[in-house]
């Protein structure tokens, strides 16, 4: 079973923000869970950055767009998803993030596992 992270630790890393919306307690909560996850895979992510945007269309009801970022060594891995729940771009977002995690650390380990051929012709 993987550690539980400490609060203060998930407040130290995470920037949650949004536009055109006040974030109810019960979507920080919601962000502050699903992130947490993110945490506990990979120790080595410095910041994470959540913005949930929504647009107001001409139908009844609006979009919302979830944004993420998450700040680690070597290129920053960046996700965008919409919905027409906030709940659901927040959970759709995590997902997309979580599998640019795992891609990053598979990439990571056949780099390493697989070492460049040295050419002993050229000698």
């Amino acid at each position: 079973m993987t550690p539980e992270i400490a609060p203060e630790v998930l407040d130290e890393k995470l920037i949650i923000s949004g536009i055109h919306l006040d974030l109810t307690d019960g979507m920080k909560l919601h962000v502050r869970e699903k992130v947490s996850k993110l945490l506990r895979h990979e120790s080595h992510i410095v910041r994470v950055r959540i913005t949930i945007e929504y647009h107001q269309t001409k139908s009844t009801h609006g979009q919302f767009t979830a944004k993420g970022q998450i700040e680690i060594q070597g290129p920053d891995i960046v996700a965008g998803e919409s919905a027409d729940d906030a709940y659901d771009a927040i959970d759709k977002l995590v997902s997309e993030l979580d599998r640019g995690l795992r891609k990053r650390s598979t990439n990571r380990l056949s780099k390493r596992d697989r070492p460049s051929a040295i050419d002993s012709d050229d000698e």
